[in-house]
């Protein structure tokens, strides 16, 4: 015999699946998840877990609702904010007769990515590629290397300047918005 469900026990257990702020368990998963993500990336976990309550939620919200959906301090999502609001993912908006701040998340991913990838990563192979260049003029004084493993390290270098210099024209290329191929990158070392 079939057991016969309640209608108000169905109705309490949907309502459950709501949190608060009207922030469903599976919109909660999906921030913890990003959060990881943003984590692996270098960030940190909340930016990614605001940054998806915003990407989700119909309008702007308040740092206090935000708070109270992922269950974060006051504290907590303010330097979290304010990290967001410095990176361009998400920006303030006021509403008429309020106070507070609210906020909302920048909706273009493509441009998310754009900005991280010139800000943190073009920065980063730049610096990897100057690195590379001091060091390779710094070897030729270095009377105390015998010449075949002074010949050897600057053919190192050069090949890692070579990629540097491949990293960052790649880069530049998806930061303007180009398609990229990555054939030369697999030519050169050794992929199909």
């Amino acid at each position: 015999m079939k057991a016969q469900t309640d209608p108000t026990a169905e109705a309490g257990r949907a309502g459950s699946e709501e949190e608060a702020g009207g922030v469903s368990q599976a919109e909660l998963e999906v921030a913890d998840s990003v959060g990881r993500l943003m984590e692996f990336w270098g960030f940190k976990r909340p930016m990614g877990r605001i940054w998806t309550l915003l990407y989700l939620a119909p309008e702007a919200l308040g740092a206090a609702e935000i708070g109270e959906a992922l269950r974060m301090s006051a504290g907590a999502v303010s330097m979290a904010m304010s990290e967001l609001v410095k990176w361009g993912v998400v920006k303030k908006s006021w509403r008429p007769g309020e106070r507070r701040d609210f906020y909302e998340a920048e909706t273009s991913i493509g441009r998310l990515v754009q900005r991280v990838l010139r800000e943190r990563e073009l920065a980063m192979v730049r610096g990897f590629g100057e690195a590379l260049e001091a060091a390779q003029r710094a070897l030729p004084d270095d009377r105390s290397m015998k010449p075949a493993a002074l010949a050897f390290k600057r053919e190192r270098l050069s090949e890692l300047r070579r990629l540097a210099r491949l990293g960052e024209t790649l880069l530049t290329a998806l930061v303007a918005g180009k398609t990229v191929d990555p054939t030369p990158l697999l030519k050169m070392y050794g992929g199909s």
